[in-house]
């Protein structure tokens, strides 16, 4: 057993973000029964594809955190995701010796992912 997978058993690991997916449509964080997801976003106006066409607002994600001290593990965010920008990672829950310890943030949400691992 490595530390990138989980034991048998172990249920589903840990929830890991894919930021290229996440379009900031805040879906996750509305649906989550115990408000532990955190998302800032700005907008930004792409111009024109083709002359004569309109312009595109698209959302940036700034800030992508769970604290997972009141993650309770339901998968209801990884569920409700529609880009799949959420996804369960195998591993081990977070622990921290401290409660601010376990409010991790986009990058750190990104590396759990086995897609992302080694980067």
């Amino acid at each position: 057993m490595t530390s990138s997978t989980a034991p048998q058993g172990a249920g589903h690991g840990v929830i890991a973000l894919l930021p290229e997916r996440c379009t900031s449509c805040m879906v996750c964080a509305r649906e989550c029964p115990d408000w532990c997801i955190h998302i800032d976003a700005h907008q930004e106006v792409e111009p024109a594809a083709a002359t004569g066409g309109r312009p595109r607002t698209r959302n940036v994600l700034d800030r992508f955190a769970i604290d997972w001290a009141l993650c309770m593990y339901c998968g209801i965010c990884v569920d409700v995701c529609p880009y799949d920008a959420l996804v369960w990672s195998p591993g081990r829950a977070p622990a921290e010796g401290r409660a601010p310890g376990l409010v991790h943030e986009q990058q750190r949400l990104a590396g759990n992912s086995p897609e992302h691992a080694g980067r």
